[in-house]
């Protein structure tokens, strides 16, 4: 046989010498230098390029979208794991100028080992433009679209859809994580031609969420009935929305549920069984606003956490626990629990929370105090009124003393109906100038004259005639018009101490400021104001701060009572002898007049060393002592004696009118006289 030459070395070496001779455009591309590693003549004329080595040097990744980039990568893939071979019709640019072509892509391995692509024309694409841009588009998108056979079999995959879809599973219905939403879109399709639905699948990066849209129609190349199948990733938007949901159902420092969650669980709960019972547990933390002002909202905070962490750990079942605001919570049981279950339970919450809770080096002790409402299989599941009684129970647990939990009954709601009647007709008699001010005379002992007069708030109804003022006042603190009540005493006693002097009585009044009266930040500029509009002389007047009020920070109670002595007034401590007591304490800030409480003066002789103390020590801080509460012969005399500055009391009259004090002074000398004589 005759010897057929070899090659020469140089073409022997050459890798793609066989390709060099196909007449057709071929050309391998190197998907990780993103350069074209070899290109016969017909592929080099294609790319406009002078020779193959001159493309070999162009750098393809300039001006490649990130899109393009990451399908040639997803192509690499496809050739190392299924060994893909498919034609696309795709568009070049070379030089700038498009040309689109039929191309067959397969992996080819490079002489180093690495997967690249070898490209094959197989002819001009004839489509019409409109078909180029959507064949482009359809290829570049990164919405996963796939044509699925109806027994799931995949049909077509576009780049984005073989780039998400793991390759074991060949089947549509094998990707999803939940056969019942599957189902779901199963039956929509058979019944509608149509579905629309969000769900996790399974991906090659692991478990997404995607946004799914699928259509009936027929496989262009069977006739045969297929889903259209479109779909794009919403796990980041999933995630997030999640997220957020999360957040706007919990309460972010305790990590509880909040209002709005646990107001959606009890509408919820209004539509299940009737036979359920429930038990709504309204609950405060006792004088938390203190713990806040001494030892700062950080320890407040670590209690919030602590007492939100052993609620939690209590709850059994269907039970929820939210954080309404503040130190309050609420506990919803959701089952039935008989008088002494309840009770049991109930305990069982106030031992946990008051447990001493670590606030860094501190170890502080709070209380409880829980109001409940009981609604059974026969109650009405209307849960905003449940809350109301819960909330109303809650109060009452808190004037009895809190550290306690009591159940709401009939009796608790009239009071609140009270209350709340008391609150509107109180807002309505300001308004409508219904109430008075009466005056009660106080007598100096060693004079036997009234030297003043204190100014006492009088209502008198015109349905219900007197109301008296322990029923109002604390609630007019409660609801925030104090400050008015107390700026509506001050002047009209004004108005009457300028009337008076016309008509020739010369005394002083003194006018009751309520603690938180005193503590509003309006306060001082409110009274100044007033004072300034009246025709009398500051130093006539006596604002009477009970002890209550100088318990706190004592440089900002010091700096109000400096700023109400500027304005002219004089101090008065009102009743002393039922709360702090302390003198040493009270010396450190500037009063003129210390009046002793009732209740002290009552217990007279037995309380007679404490007023003994309390008469010696004011005078070494120059204060001037009134008795309050004189009733009898026996506690004037010993207050006389003893000598105590002055009296107050129904022993020489009840507080009257202002048109009758002149009379009650004439007539308290008689009965001074009397005494004396």
């Amino acid at each position: 046989m005759p010897q057929v030459p070899k090659p020469p070395n140089s073409e022997r070496n050459d890798p793609f010498r066989l390709a060099r001779r196909l007449q057709t455009a071929v050309w391998i591309y190197d998907t990780d230098c993103q350069r074209v590693a070899y290109a016969n003549e017909a592929a080099c004329k294609i790319w406009g390029a002078s020779s193959e080595q001159e493309l070999k040097t162009r750098d393809l990744s300039v001006g490649m979208s990130s899109t393009v980039a990451n399908r040639l990568k997803q192509y690499q893939t496809d050739f190392v794991e299924r060994d893909a071979k498919f034609t696309e019709t795709w568009t070049l640019h070379p030089n700038d100028a498009p040309v689109t072509l039929d191309v067959v892509y397969s992996g080819v391995r490079m002489p180093d080992g690495r997967m690249s692509m070898m490209c094959e024309v197989i002819g001009d694409s004839e489509k019409t433009t409109e078909t180029l841009r959507s064949t482009k588009a359809l290829l570049h998108t990164d919405f996963l679209i796939a044509l699925i056979a109806e027994d799931g079999r995949c049909l077509y995959q576009n780049p984005a859809a073989r780039s998400v879809l793991p390759t074991e599973h060949s089947r549509f219905d094998e990707i999803f994580f939940e056969c019942e939403q599957l189902e779901k879109m199963r039956s929509d399709w058979s019944t509608h031609g149509d579905a629309r639905s969000v769900s996790k699948i399974k991906t090659t990066n692991g478990a997404g969420w995607y946004d799914f849209s699928i259509k009936r129609c027929l496989d262009a190349a069977t006739g045969e009935q297929a889903l259209l199948v479109t779909g794009f990733d919403v796990s980041e938007l999933k995630t997030t929305r999640d997220r957020a949901r999360f957040l706007a159902a919990r309460d972010q420092l305790t990590g509880c549920f909040n209002r709005s969650y646990l107001q959606v669980q009890l509408e919820e709960a209004s539509t299940r069984d009737n036979c359920i019972g429930y038990a709504l547990l309204y609950i405060d933390i006792d004088m938390f606003k203190n713990v806040n002002d001494t030892h700062g909202h950080e320890a407040g905070d670590s209690i919030l956490c602590a007492v939100a962490d052993r609620l939690s750990k209590q709850l059994e079942g269907n039970d929820i626990l939210a954080r309404m605001g503040g130190d309050e919570f609420v506990v919803l049981i959701a089952r039935k629990l008989n008088h002494s279950a309840l009770s049991a339970k109930m305990e069982a919450l106030r031992a946990e929370l008051k447990r001493p809770i670590r606030c860094g080096p501190l170890e502080l002790n709070v209380t409880p105090s829980i109001g409940v409402e009981v609604l059974d299989e026969y109650s009405s599941k209307d849960w905003t009124l449940a809350l109301q009684r819960a909330d109303l129970a809650l109060y009452e647990a808190k004037r009895k003393g809190r550290d306690r939990f009591i159940r709401y009954t009939a009796q608790i709601g009239a009071q609140a109906e009270e209350r709340k009647w008391l609150a509107t007709e109180t807002e309505r008699a300001l308004r409508e100038d219904e109430l008075d001010v009466f005056y009660q005379p106080r007598i100096d002992l060693k004079t036997n004259r009234v030297v003043a007069a204190e100014a006492l708030l009088r209502w008198f109804h015109p349905e219900r005639g007197y109301i008296s003022p322990c029923k109002y006042i604390p609630l007019c603190e409660e609801i925030g018009i104090i400050g008015e009540i107390g700026a509506f005493v001050l002047r009209k006693a004004c108005e009457q101490l300028a009337l008076w002097q016309e008509q020739g009585l010369s005394i002083d009044v003194s006018v009751n400021v309520s603690p938180k009266q005193f503590q509003r930040e309006g306060f001082i500029a409110v009274t100044e104001k007033i004072l300034q509009n009246a025709h009398v002389t500051p130093d006539k007047i006596e604002l009477e701060i009970t002890e209550s009020s100088l318990i706190g920070d004592s440089e900002i109670v010091s700096e109000r009572i400096k700023r109400l002595e500027s304005l002219g007034v004089r101090i008065a401590l009102d009743d002393f002898g039922t709360g702090y007591s302390n003198l040493a304490h009270i010396s450190r800030f500037s009063v003129n007049c210390i009046k002793v409480d009732r209740s002290v003066v009552g217990e007279l002789p037995g309380s007679g060393p404490l007023l003994s103390l309390i008469l010696a020590l004011a005078k070494q801080i120059n204060a001037s002592v009134v008795a309050e509460g004189v009733e009898t012969d026996g506690q004037l005399t010993w207050l006389r004696h003893k000598g105590c500055d002055q009296v107050q009391g129904f022993y020489y009259s009840k507080a009257v009118p202002p048109e009758e004090l002149a009379a009650v002074c004439s007539n308290v000398a008689k009965i001074a006289n009397r005494v004396v004589s």
